[in-house]
């Protein structure tokens, strides 16, 4: 039986684990993120993955940082056969790639080189890109850099946001692991180089990125808010108070208005944008509030501004 150190945080990595052990994959621990406080109440919280492997009975590892802790020499320890990763979320020491009999390996959420980094599949809808898929690849020390052993596509539907692209990758490096992890076993060296010069990043989302802005078009506007959900979601600074926009939709309609006008407020919640575009709001959460539908919005504070009005703080 072919032993397995697993290492994921998130739900994305739960049906790869799962997958795992119903395949006869011996999973000797699993490495996950330490437990956070979450929420208001600020509510101490295991992550997904922690949830998957105690009901499966499986040895959990949480070290708040990996490199240079003792849990890692122990794991170096268990000299497995493989280290298979998904959104752990920590960098791996180079002794402890190394310790692994066949390989280290890693599921991405992305087509590599396109996207390395933390927040792949953001990225790709905040962009407006019509395709993302998965990367199975070796581990090296620079981050996903290593060789690719398999690629599968997925294409971004109109309607899809980071939470329904992140379900859909989850199953589809569940399947293409488990496809590709018996040729890894057998041959470990049948690998291909990523193409350097093809390297995009995509780092953290940082807390500026969050802000929709006045100078992006319509369609920039409903990409960032498609990537941004479920989090940590995307505002609109409005009378000084921030909106948040769980969903919108792009007019088919052109205004002459300045961007960040209200072009209607009937059945409706539409604010222009660059180039003359209009973004009709669908789903909003103000401040303070739960989210809510924009019928109950314009029922509430909606209702209080004027067509042509500048709503939008630059």
């Amino acid at each position: 039986m072919t032993s397995v150190i697993f290492m994921g945080t998130p739900e994305f990595a739960v049906p790869i684990l799962r997958a795992l052990v119903d395949h006869n994959y011996d999973i000797q621990a699993v490495v996950t993120q330490p437990d956070k406080k979450v929420g208001r109440k600020q509510k101490i919280t295991p992550t997904p993955v922690k949830v998957a492997a105690e009901e499966l009975n499986l040895p959990v590892f949480q070290p708040v940082k990996l490199s240079g802790s003792p849990e890692v020499e122990e794991l170096i320890g268990l000299h497995a056969d493989l280290i298979i990763t998904a959104a752990y979320g920590q960098f791996l020491p180079s002794k402890f790639l190394e310790s692994v009999k066949i390989a280290a390996v890693n599921v991405h959420g992305s087509l590599l080189p396109k996207y390395r980094g933390g927040a792949p599949i953001q990225y790709s809808l905040i962009n407006g890109d019509s395709e993302t898929g998965i990367t199975i690849m070796e581990m090296v020390k620079q981050m996903d850099a290593g060789d690719i052993y398999a690629q599968k596509a997925l294409k971004i539907e109109p309607e899809d946001t980071t939470g329904s692209v992140f379900a859909k990758l989850s199953l589809l490096g569940r399947d293409l692991l488990l496809a590709t992890l018996p040729q890894i076993i057998a041959n470990p060296d049948q690998k291909t180089p990523q193409d350097t010069s093809k390297v995009v990043f995509s780092p953290n989302i940082q807390k500026q990125q969050e802000q929709i802005k006045l100078t992006q078009t319509a369609t920039q506007a409903n990409n960032l808010i498609r990537g941004l959900n479920p989090d940590p979601g995307a505002y609109l600074s409005v009378a000084g108070k921030r909106l948040k926009v769980w969903q919108a939709e792009v007019s088919q309609e052109t205004t002459d208005l300045a961007a960040g006008k209200l072009v209607a407020n009937d059945d409706r919640f539409a604010i222009s944008f660059a180039e003359g575009t209009v973004l009709n709001l669908v789903e909003v959460q103000p401040a303070g509030k739960k989210k809510m539908t924009v019928n109950n919005f314009l029922n509430g504070q909606g209702s209080k501004y004027t067509v042509g009005e500048k709503i939008v703080d630059d």
